[in-house]
């Protein structure tokens, strides 16, 4: 536990206070006054090497380098200052010799504490330090920190060196085997893997789901006053008719034989026997019933909530959160408790009574009881900061759209969990005749309580509420209905859903695996690393995923195990509160004790797992045939039933592959070595074929000599609709529409005349990566959607050419988004630029890609900065036109007889082939 401190004395001088971010300081400041100068260590300040280069000279002999944590001497771990950071480091350590004390303000949890910790070893001042903790960054918890500082507690800081060095020790030792055995550039993660273990055992799942199919009946009955209600068949004869859960889900079969399990033909049948017969209620069930408020929001039921009903990612949900507790709108973002505090429940319970009534309000304030083990770093749940609360009527005017609907929920949760029960009835009406059983329910809501003001998942609880009520006519034990209409309806089982981001986060969070606060970082590795793709809001594994949690499963079982990976949260808590030695597990972790750790588990895997065998997925085996498989390849999965193949799109949802769709994949394939014909030009088959990137065609076998000539087809073509003489239109591109007619000079910037590039130059129209255009010396147009590049004329290239260049390279493309701080490396802007391959960020001087998964809106300042240091500590790319040279100059140095003896073999070759 970290020791209380007293006081810090006030200084006649400044003194210096460092948080994360920029936001944050600005905030902070605001409270803080003159005495205190406020700077942000914008996250990390060291780290674990990131690759080779980074790693320091006189470690680099060592076998264990290339992890960048000694295994041989108690685990110690090589910190370095990642290189787009020395200067801002530098900046720090300046201030610090300048101040008369320093004060540490990170986030309370572990993450914050080893900045602080960090810092400390980093800048190591020689004034006196004192640790700030406060989980809402208003004037009164910062000032009830600065009277109550602490030290840096030391058991949060081993606990998450302890959990870096784990995930360390996990990806740079588990993720070489996946370069080897199924792709490069894959990665492995302690939690990453069993995360995306999940989604791919759900898709498992759902392929090996069997469709069941029922039908029943839907009755509408009338009063004799012409009141009518409508109500499902429940049985026949004493028999119930199923429902979903009854039906086996690897058959499609029923459990229960006894069933009554009517198909279309039974239902029609009965229905026009009985519609005619006499029907009466038989039973009213009138069951009082009563709902309580939900919990104030947790890390992970924001996320959730915030999926369901806003439709924000884990990614997008916490950035909101982070700006608005950065602005001091309400507390701490990242925690497991549902505790709130003691003025926050006073704030809850007034406002209830304000805007409620006290009919609202219980007797006793409302507690919720956390399952959270360790109290240090999840102090309160999150909501809105200061006392008293924030109204969402005043803060509308001060927030962006974002930040308010994520304030107003956060608001409106807060308060629901501090009001009155909802309490209502539920009716169930049965009515019978003919030996059949119908039966219909109602609910009403008798005093709304708590639902008055929040519904879980709707965005408007009065209109919630009214589509939660459904109300029955006044009905009486043994009335007299008819029976005016009897309707057949079919009913099939679905197969498991996919996770959604907030069902994924929902299901790491019940089996304890991970911590909230990472899950949107999981998320977006998992997207990034192309383990899954989005198919609207759903996660969907790719084949490579399938390959990857197929060896981990069969070969390093226990790293990717439920209880296993929740355990190891568990023990990092004891870490850090001193119930366990890091040291001690990091050692049976890696070395094992008794049972094999990493390091001999992984030993002669290499040599062990068999490639072909962990690269296939089972689809089916025809009655007539070999077993048809997915088979991930180096580049791309494809379809494979003994020697026929067929190519697959790396993003086809592995459920969509059945037996049937595969087997057609197959004919298509074998139709696709079927030429289209000969073309008359070159005597080469044409062929129809499909590849990794879809349809194209080919001229030309991928046996012969020359290289085959191949194009893709037009954005709105259909490989069903193509032909031969199609086949050939699209060879022939690009295509020569004429030489372009004489034009007058231009004059450049400096008003020299220079000749215009159209001037007497070929007119060729292209099909190219962006989309059709036609070309003329250096300049290019876009083809508009109605004009095809095979059937564009001379006279409407000119045309083109000819107007004003509006898109594409030549023309600057306004950023996507500028922050408001420069960099504090380069001091140069920090914005999102549209390039060619993309958006990206930059400095001014480093550029780095936007990584797949993520939302140009969604990247804060914070994490454009990082993931520019990250690139800049990669070093720059290698120059590609000293590779070229090189190349250039070599072929220069090729003896000319070796060449002339090359020749004479391939003329001689072609010739033998001839003969033959």
């Amino acid at each position: 536990m970290a020791k209380k401190k007293s006081a810090a004395p006030k200084a006649n001088g400044q003194s210096l206070v460092i948080v994360e971010s920029p936001a944050k300081a600005k905030t902070i400041a605001k409270y803080l006054g003159k005495g205190f100068r406020v700077e942000a260590s914008i996250g990390h300040v060291r780290d674990l090497p990131q690759g080779a280069k980074q790693i320091p000279a006189k470690y680099k002999g060592e076998k264990w380098s290339n992890l960048g944590v000694n295994v041989n001497d108690n685990f110690k771990p090589i910190y370095v200052v990642p290189p787009g950071k020395t200067k801002h480091v530098k900046m720090l350590k300046d201030e610090v010799a300048k101040a008369d004390a320093l004060y540490l303000a990170t986030d309370e949890d572990r993450e914050g504490e080893a900045i602080s910790w960090h810092l400390l070893e980093l800048l190591k001042p020689k004034v006196p330090v004192y640790r700030l903790v406060f989980h809402e960054i208003t004037k009164d918890a910062i000032q009830a920190a600065m009277a109550n500082p602490r030290d840096v507690d030391e058991g949060l800081v081993r606990a998450q060196e302890t959990r870096r060095i784990l995930d360390r020790l996990f990806g740079y030792e588990v993720s070489p085997l996946l370069w080897r055995k199924v792709r490069p550039r894959l990665s492995a993660g302690r939690v990453q893997s069993v995360a995306v273990r999940l989604i791919v055992q759900r898709e498992r799942d759902r392929m090996a789901f069997v469709t069941g199919s029922w039908w029943d009946l839907i009755g509408t009955f009338a009063k004799t006053s012409g009141q009518k209600l409508e109500a499902p068949l429940m049985s026949v004869e004493g028999r119930k008719i199923p429902s979903g859960k009854d039906f086996d889900s690897t058959n499609g079969k029923l459990k229960n034989a006894e069933l009554m399990h009517l198909d279309e033909a039974a239902a029609r049948d009965l229905a026009a026997r009985v519609q005619s017969g006499e029907f009466r209620v038989a039973s009213i069930e009138d069951k009082p019933y009563t709902t309580k408020p939900y919990p104030p929001f947790t890390t992970s039921t924001l996320q959730q909530e915030c999926n369901r009903k806003l439709g924000f990612t884990a990614r997008r949900t916490m950035q909101v959160a982070q700006s608005l507790y950065e602005n001091g709108h309400i507390t701490y973002m990242r925690t497991d408790s549902t505790n709130l505090a003691k003025v926050a429940v006073e704030d809850a319970r007034k406002l209830v009574d304000e805007n409620y009534g006290p009919d609202y309000l219980p007797a006793e304030p409302r507690t919720y009881k956390s399952k959270v083990k360790n109290a240090q770093e999840a102090h309160e749940a999150i909501r809105p900061a200061g006392h008293p609360f924030e109204l969402p009527t005043v803060m509308k005017t001060k927030l962006n759209n974002d930040e308010f609907r994520l304030f107003d929920l956060i608001w409106k949760r807060t308060i629901a969990s501090q009001m009155a029960d909802s309490k209502g009835r539920r009716i169930i009406v049965t009515i019978e005749g003919e030996g059949c059983v119908f039966q219909i329910s109602g609910k009403t809501i008798d005093f709304p309580g708590y639902l008055r003001a929040y519904v879980e998942g709707s965005d408007d609880p009065n209109a919630e509420l009214a589509d939660q009520e459904k109300s029955l006519p006044q009905l009486e034990i043994g009335e007299v209905l008819s029976c005016t209409q009897l309707d057949a309806k079919e009913h099939s089982t679905q197969p498991p859903g996919r996770f959604s981001e907030a069902a994924l986060t929902k299901g790491l969070e019940e089996r304890g695996i991970g911590r909230p606060s990472t899950y949107a970082s999981i998320i977006d590795t998992i997207l990034f690393r192309n383990y899954v793709f989005k198919k609207g809001g759903a996660l969907v594994p790719t084949w490579i995923a399938f390959s990857v949690v197929t060896l981990l499963e069969e070969n390093l079982g226990s790293l990717v195990d439920y209880a296993f990976t929740a355990q190891m949260e568990d023990d990092l808590d004891s870490i850090s509160r001193g119930e366990l030695g890091n040291i001690e597990y990091l050692d049976n972790f890696y070395f094992g004790n008794g049972a094999p750790g990493l390091k001999k588990l992984l030993e002669n895997k290499i040599d062990e797992i068999d490639p072909a065998k962990i690269s296939r997925i089972f689809i089916g085996k025809p009655d007539d045939g070999e077993d048809v498989f997915v088979r991930v390849g180096r580049y791309s999965p494809y379809v494979e039933q003994g020697d026929r193949t067929a190519s697959l799109k790396d993003e086809t949802p592995p459920d969509e592959v059945t037996l049937e769709a595969a087997l057609k994949l197959l004919e298509q394939a074998a139709l696709a070595d079927e030429p289209l014909g000969i073309c008359p030009d070159t005597k080469k088959p044409v062929y129809l074929k499909t590849g990794r990137f879809g349809p194209y065609i080919q001229r030309g076998n991928t046996d012969d000599e020359e290289k085959p000539q191949n194009a893709g087809l037009l954005k709105d073509m259909v490989p069903e609709n193509v032909d031969f003489e199609t086949a050939l239109k699209l060879l022939s591109l690009p295509r020569n529409l004429g030489v372009h007619p004489p034009m007058p000079p231009t004059k450049d910037k400096d008003g020299k005349e220079k000749p215009d590039p159209r001037t007497e130059n070929d007119i060729e129209a292209f099909n190219g990566r962006y989309g059709p255009y036609v070309k003329c010396g250096t300049e290019t147009r876009s083809l508009p959607a109605e004009i095809s590049p095979l059937d564009v004329t001379a006279e409407k290239a000119i045309e083109l050419l000819a107007q004003p260049k509006t898109r594409g390279r030549g023309a600057k493309k306004p950023p996507l988004k500028v922050y408001e701080k420069p960099s504090p490396i380069t001091e140069k802007p920090v914005q999102i630029l549209d390039g060619r391959f993309g958006p990206y960020i930059t400095d001014g001087t480093t550029n780095i890609s936007v990584r797949r998964g993520m939302v140009v809106e969604e990247i804060t300042f914070d994490e454009a900065l990082q993931l520019l240091a990250e690139k800049a500590a990669q070093g720059p790319a290698p120059k590609k036109k000293k590779k070229a040279a090189k190349k250039k100059a070599a072929k220069k140095k090729t003896p000319k007889k070796k060449a002339a003896v090359k020749k004479k073999a391939v003329v001689k070759k072609k010739s033998v082939k001839k003969k033959s």
